[in-house]
């Protein structure tokens, strides 16, 4: 018994099996325009492995899932998802059972169930992307608030009235050095600047540490968990996590609480996380 899963993205539909707790046969599509083009592209992908005893289909979606009103609420780069029961039309569509989560829950789910936070009982997973998001899991069972908006970290804001995800990202900080030297560059180009020792590119990567610190020190001292796995594209440069543990320890030293220091680690999954995640969040809810 396998599964077909789906990790919905604003340019690409990234997609795999899933079996014996192991993804293979990767691979990805344009995300189309339209949801009837949506169903379409999956189900060939869906017949592609109907020589195999498939047990329903899991997905990684954008937006605040509604799985009690099975339909995808709020707002995303995908429009076409949202509003109506999704759930029972790929459901009926398929003739297959469906679970649908949010794409940084499902990555979560991954981390906690097989990565990272494997022993954690309280953990955050915090995303830095081209914004930030996230997840929370209380005595390891995911938590998504009384409005689905649970581990939207990107939306905290500091005493400049700006997002976290205004200040948090590395694309964010790409940005700002482009307007201040009329330079084009991406994250990767700042960090080769930082090794170089480019002033700028260091004054504003120190400025994305301390947000994303700070908005770690709050949800510390309201959470308390013992565990926060930091994920997105500039986690694979290890010195990220280190840097903002640093900076999380000086302020939870300064407030007179450092014994709270949670342990900060980096994502095992990587890319694969919304696609091991969705599989997991399958095999829970089914099997509830």
């Amino acid at each position: 018994m396998g599964l077909v899963v789906f990790d919905i993205g604003g340019t690409a539909v990234k997609h795999g099996y899933w079996a014996k707790n192991k993804l293979t046969e990767q691979g990805q599509f344009k995300t189309p325009d339209t949801f009837e083009k949506m169903t379409r592209e999956m189900e060939k992908i869906v017949s592609l492995h109907q020589d195999k005893e498939i047990e329903g289909v899991a997905i990684s979606s954008p937006g605040a899932v509604n799985v009690e009103k099975r339909r995808i609420d709020g707002i995303s780069a995908v429009s076409y998802l949202h509003d109506f029961p999704i759930f029972d039309e790929l459901a009926a569509f398929f003739e297959l059972p469906v679970t649908i989560e949010n794409d940084a829950n499902c990555a979560g789910i991954a981390e906690i169930g097989l990565g990272a936070g494997t022993a954690a009982k309280n953990a955050i997973f915090m995303v830095l992307g081209t914004g930030v998001g996230g997840s929370i899991f209380i005595n390891r069972e995911l938590y998504k608030g009384s409005h689905l908006f649970g581990g939207e970290f990107g939306l905290m804001i500091g005493d400049s009235e700006t997002t976290l995800s205004g200040v948090g990202s590395i694309v964010k900080v790409a940005n700002k050095y482009q307007e201040q030297t009329e330079k084009t560059v991406n994250g990767k180009d700042i960090f080769d600047l930082l090794e170089r020792n480019d002033e700028l590119a260091k004054e504003l990567v120190d400025e994305m540490y301390w947000a994303i610190a700070h908005a770690l020190y709050n949800i510390q001292v309201c959470l308390d968990p013992e565990l926060v796995i930091i994920g997105g594209g500039v986690s694979a440069r290890k010195e990220v996590s280190d840097e903002i543990g640093q900076r999380l320890q000086h302020l939870l030293t300064k407030h007179l609480v450092p014994e709270i220091m949670p342990e900060i680690k980096t994502c095992h999954f990587s890319n694969d996380a919304n696609l091991i995640g969705a599989a997991l969040n399958f095999e829970k809810t089914i099997n509830r």
